[in-house]
Parts: structure tokens; sequence; C-alpha cells
């Protein structure tokens, strides 16, 4: 993955997180097609929040999703637009959710940021940093 600086006026970013959104009840329902509108909806919300999906894939019970975003976003703003947004459409297109109840995701999520240095490589530049005297 090339490294893309947000540039912006007072501020230059690399911010990436990987999320995982798990479908309620661990339910199996997932299929190519409703990947796809799933997909759609988050390219359609990143759009409009001006962050970018750089990579998006599924399984029958859950989805993968690397997103760049800028740091006036919140991880929690990011997931629950997502959240809301393809659940609605997912309804939208006749597809079924768990049990037919109104959601389609666990309240819950899986985040961690990606990229940079590893954390080891990292706190011994900062350790090694020269302290005025």
């Amino acid at each position: 993955m090339t490294t893309r600086f947000r540039k912006e006026r007072h501020s230059v970013t690399d911010l990436k997180i990987h999320l995982v959104c798990v479908v309620k009840y661990r339910r199996s329902i997932l299929t190519a097609e409703s990947l796809a509108v799933i997909g759609k909806s988050f390219r359609e919300v990143a759009k409009s929040m001006d962050f970018q999906i750089v990579e998006f894939n599924g399984e029958a019970d859950h989805v993968h999703v690397l997103i760049e975003y800028q740091p006036k976003l919140s991880i929690s703003q990011i997931v629950n637009a997502l959240k809301g947004v393809s659940s609605r459409r997912y309804g939208q297109a006749g597809f079924k959710k768990p049990y037919d109840k109104t959601a389609l995701w666990t309240p819950s999520y899986y985040a961690s940021t990606i990229g940079g240095a590893p954390l080891e490589v990292l706190k011994r530049y900062i350790q090694e940093q020269e302290k005025p005297s």
C-alpha cells in the first residue's frame, strides 16, 4: 500500500483503520449480491462524509473494510453512518435481515489502526530523541 498523505490547511495526516462489522446474531445471510449493495452504500457514505473506502470485502456473516479518513471524523461517526445507511439499503433491496428484525448489524464492531512503523520502532524512535539541556 502506498502512503498517501491527506494535506489540509493545518495538518498532514495518514489515518487508516481496518473495520469489521458483524451481522446481528452472527447469521450467515450475506450473499455476493447483498455484499455489492452494502459495498455501494459504504462508498456513498464515504463520499458524502469525505473519507475513502480503500478496500471492501466480506463473508456470509461479516464484512471487512479498509478506510482512510480525516482527523475531524471519529471512528464511531464513521461506523454509525456506514451501518445505518447500509442496513437501510439492504432492507430496501429486499434482503431479509436476521430474524426479520430492523437491524442488520450487531451494535459492536472491531476497528484497528493500520500503517506506519511497528510499535516497537516508534517507541524506540521517541525514546532516542535528544532532550534539551
